[in-house]
């Protein structure tokens, strides 16, 4: 498809080394390819600052920086980055940590699929190895059944991993007029809330490795909080939505 323009779109906050990591495993795909990295530089202090305009004076050819004044959380700098991605004319974006965790080897894979279905979110789900803590593990089963509660679909393998392709008119169009939380809860809203929206969804499996020397933004209290009102308000939001929901059901069917 000629109109198939992706890019990858990695939000940063306080990961610059790890960051530059990425982009140099990236870098010869992007290249062979022409796709683009778009970095948000998500309200940084001065050392990984400095380390993002480093990445985009190494790889003018293929990154692209977007400073955000302060921090946003990943939501807001995921935001930032899709419509810098309408800007450019781009069709979809390839959601990746900064921290290196996912396998960034699985990008053409994901390309591929998103091409069959253009307007879904082709969404990874973690295959985890020795390094994953467990309680990550066990939060991700009660999100993942919450979220087959809200939206009423039995195949949502994943609702966490930020590996996800997005396509970038159908997801702007959705930002314009529709609210998401902006930090660790934003990976299971927007999911939840663009399938209410109408988009379909598939998930294919993505190695995620937890580096020893890793560096985590989650604040354990105030997240799990976050997290826990999130799903509150899409418990509210199903309720609302039970006669849609119905009729969607009986359509597929």
């Amino acid at each position: 498809m000629s109109d198939f323009k992706p890019a990858f779109l990695i939000p940063v906050y306080n990961h610059g080394k790890a960051c530059m990591k990425v982009v140099e495993s990236l870098a010869p795909y992007c290249r062979e390819k022409g796709v683009k990295v778009i970095l948000v530089d998500d309200g940084n202090g001065e050392e990984t600052k400095n380390c993002l305009i480093q990445i985009k004076n190494a790889n003018p050819d293929f990154v692209d920086l977007v400073t955000l004044p302060r921090n946003c959380g990943k939501g807001g700098a995921f935001k930032a980055g899709t419509f810098r991605a309408q800007e450019l004319g781009l069709s979809h974006v390839l959601q990746l940590d900064a921290d290196g965790q996912h396998d960034a080897s699985r990008a053409d894979f994901f390309f591929e699929k998103a091409k069959k279905n253009p307007s879904a979110l082709i969404c990874g789900y973690p295959e985890y190895d020795e390094t994953a803590p467990s309680h990550r593990k066990n939060g991700r089963k009660f999100a993942n059944t919450w979220c087959a509660i809200v939206t009423w679909e039995g195949g949502i393998t994943d609702s966490m991993c930020g590996f996800r392709i997005y396509p970038v008119a159908e997801t702007v169009a959705f930002m314009k007029k529709h609210g998401f939380d902006q930090r660790m809860g934003f990976d299971i809203e927007i999911l939840v809330k663009l399938i209410w929206f109408g988009l379909r969804y598939e998930f294919y499996p993505v190695k995620v490795t937890y580096p020893s020397d890793g560096i985590s933004n989650f604040r354990v209290f105030q997240d799990n909080v976050r997290i826990s009102w999130v799903f509150t308000r899409l418990c509210c939001g199903m309720f609302l939505r039970i006669p849609r929901l119905i009729f969607r059901k009986i359509k597929r069917a």
